[in-house]
């Protein structure tokens, strides 16, 4: 297995700028691992591909505005945090865009509040200690911020937040559920097809490039998460009676098969809170996961290698292959894919 074999050409008109309206206007297709039949429709069509009793396992993690612009002190010299991961209260791991910026450098915001970079880590990230937690002063600062594929200006930053978003943390967004508006849900809800809520914080650091040449080389940087016992309770009542779990996003599955690795029983799942350093590679064999739905992800992506897990990579290869021809949109603000 090479990193190469991830690898595909996408033409740049299809990666998506802007959010379509409404939200499951998108378009869906739908690959039958076994038959590997593929089938085009829109994302308000998907329950015609659920079954009454299946349930549907959502991330409600939801993007912070964690785009900070400040100045050097005392040069007053501009810079930019991008807050990833917080570390301990008042204390984030961020990427910093600006020259200079070494240990004991003091940067200043917009209301007055001080921060010191104080430790350097590979490349642009850096250790952040604030001189006070940011806590409502955050959203008044910051920005939320966009994959740098996305070049347009986002009028309505929610757009780049799901539906169901409640537990602020994500440095991006979990991109599947972008699809859904409150009436399809409740069309699903109707059709007795449940919905579980868990979190696993984003990092951007999910949707960078493989660079080794062999992905089992690669490090994969961890997330937190958290699945509580009243979730698994009800994940596994649904597993004994034969229903299925729809991972809506490849976040979801992170979640889902680390609780897994925890249980004492094969095929059911405990509670499970931390983070979070599961690579799914192909060969890998699924505890939990009947179903996903997820977005058209980035080439030599970790991400893209989960979906080639979860289906296998030449399916998944020939899909994209076939969406480029039928005119998808590809990425976080692109269309949809079901796996069955």
């Amino acid at each position: 297995m090479k990193t190469s074999d991830f690898d595909y050409e996408l033409p740049e008109k299809h990666i998506a700028q802007f959010p379509i309206e409404p939200r499951d206007s998108s378009k869906l297709m739908v690959l039958n691992r076994k038959t590997g039949q593929r089938l085009h429709r829109q994302f308000a069509n998907v329950t015609e591909f659920l079954q009454p009793g299946d349930l549907l396992v959502v991330n409600r993690s939801r993007v912070i505005p964690a785009r900070l612009p400040a100045r050097k002190v005392p040069t007053g010299g501009k810079v930019e945090l991008l807050l990833l991961d917080r570390v301990a209260p008042g204390k984030w791991k961020a990427l910093v865009g600006g020259k200079g910026l070494r240990e004991g450098k003091i940067v200043e915001f917009e209301n007055g509040l001080r921060a010191e970079i104080e430790k350097e880590l590979d490349g642009a990230q850096r250790i952040i200690r604030f001189e006070q937690p940011l806590g409502k002063a955050l959203k008044t600062l910051g920005q939320v911020p966009l994959p740098p594929y996305i070049h347009q200006t986002l009028e309505d930053s929610e757009r780049y937040q799901t539906v169901y978003a409640k537990e602020p943390g994500s440095a991006a967004a979990p991109t599947a559920g972008l699809h859904f508006t409150p009436d399809l849900l409740a069309q699903l809800a109707g059709n007795d097809i449940g919905l579980l809520e868990l979190t696993l914080h984003i990092g951007l650091d999910t949707f960078a490039p493989v660079t080794e040449s062999d992905p089992q080389e690669h490090l994969i940087h961890s997330e937190w998460c958290q699945l509580t016992s009243e979730a698994a309770q009800t994940i596994n009542a649904t597993k004994e009676r034969g229903n299925r779990i729809v991972a809506v996003g490849t976040t979801s599955v992170r979640v889902l098969e680390s609780a897994a690795r925890e249980s004492k029983t094969k095929g059911l799942i405990s509670s499970f809170e931390g983070p979070t350093d599961l690579f799914i590679l192909p060969g890998y064999e699924f505890q939990i996961v009947d179903a996903l739905i997820t977005n058209f992800h980035l080439p030599r992506s970790t991400l893209l290698m989960l979906v080639s897990a979860f289906a296998n990579r030449e399916q998944i290869l020939e899909s994209y292959h076939e969406a480029i021809r039928q005119n998808y949109r590809f990425y976080s603000f692109g269309d949809a894919m079901l796996i069955l």
